[in-house]
């Protein structure tokens, strides 16, 4: 089951503010390289979907560049593996590039909005590697990346690049329910635990849905080991 999150339309539209850092088109610059080559990519996700391809993500990275590029190798390893692991528990291991249980589309229109719902009640569910959902979140997220995603959402699950620039978007721009952006909690050393109370607070912290956070911080054991690296402090929230 993948858990859902909800993101605050408040907090995801703030967070829009001070994006200059976030480049589009062809003003982005790859990175100059990735602590995850593209075979342990592979031996992390043996049964993914070719749609989440590992070229896909690294050309997303262009749209930040810190991401897994500040601070110590083992810093940067541990952000990779962090985010890596958080994307396989929402995505089974990147096999659904969208969310499964098609009852729940029709819930994700916030029509309070001022643009209300152009792709329709049923046209923001979730998509890609953080399964990014509601009309709020596809404004927010497409207003950073200069992608018209609350007319057309379904990029999110046609365009491999785009699909990963939105997990990239939350993981680095979003505090969530939680105090930090996920990217800040791995280079400042708050640790993963930190990550997952960004991505779904109290539904797995504070002792809750012990087994959804257990997995999450059991594949981050387990992608930070392919990478040679530590886990650090603090894997629990």
């Amino acid at each position: 089951m993948i858990v859902r999150r909800l993101v605050a339309a408040t907090v995801a539209v703030a967070a829009v503010v001070g994006m200059a850092t976030v480049l589009s088109g062809s003003a982005q610059a790859a990175p100059a390289s990735f602590v995850v080559s593209e075979d342990q990519f592979n031996q992390m996700f043996p049964n993914r979907s070719g749609f989440f391809s590992y070229n896909g993500l690294t050309d997303a990275m262009g749209a930040y560049p810190n991401f897994a590029n500040a601070g110590s190798d083992t810093t940067r390893k541990q952000e990779a593996a962090a985010f890596l692991a958080n994307v396989s528990h929402e995505t089974g291991g990147l096999r659904f590039v969208t969310e499964q249980n098609t009852d729940n589309y029709s819930h994700y229109c916030d029509w309070s909005q001022p643009y209300g719902c152009p792709a329709g009640q049923s046209g923001y569910y979730g998509r890609g590697p953080l399964q990014l959902s509601w009309n709020f979140n596809y404004k927010a997220a497409g207003d950073a990346l200069g992608i018209d995603l609350l007319d057309n959402p379904w990029q999110v699950e046609q365009d491999a690049t785009v699909s990963w620039k939105t997990g990239l978007w939350f993981w680095n721009s979003q505090s969530g329910a939680g105090t930090m952006t996920a990217h800040d909690a791995m280079v400042n050393g708050a640790g993963f635990g930190e990550t997952i109370r960004s991505i779904n607070g109290a539904l797995e912290c504070n002792g809750n849905n012990t087994d959804q956070r257990d997995d999450r911080i059991n594949l981050y054991r387990q992608y930070i080991g392919i990478l040679g690296a530590d886990p650090g402090d603090n894997l629990y929230c």
